[in-house]
């Protein structure tokens, strides 16, 4: 780990201490993304930027989302299917009916 991998780190982990509550966040070679916690947040649902200082500033006040939350989020949803992880997906272990 070079010194630019190390500060990245340290720098994810300080994101990640004040803003947990709110996004999820992560790092690439080249890019910070960030995913609401809540998937029917009243703004973008991620956030990605190259450039920290960006990043940063529309953690604080990110911009408004472009359409309606998914359907996966809906009550109808939750009732019908499980969801697996963290990442968004649903199962249901019944056959679908004709």
């Amino acid at each position: 780990m070079d010194a630019d991998d190390a500060t990245a780190a340290v720098l994810l982990g300080m994101l990640k201490a004040r803003y947990s509550h709110r996004w999820s966040i992560r790092r690439t070679e080249h890019l910070w993304i960030a995913t609401a916690v809540d998937p029917g947040a009243d703004h973008a649902p991620t956030v990605i930027h190259p450039d920290l200082e960006r990043f940063v500033r529309e953690l604080e006040d990110p911009p408004a989302r472009a359409g309606r939350p998914s359907i996966l989020s809906a009550a109808w949803v939750a009732a019908q299917f499980d969801r697996v992880g963290e990442d968004g997906a649903y199962y249901r272990d019944e056959p679908p009916s004709t």
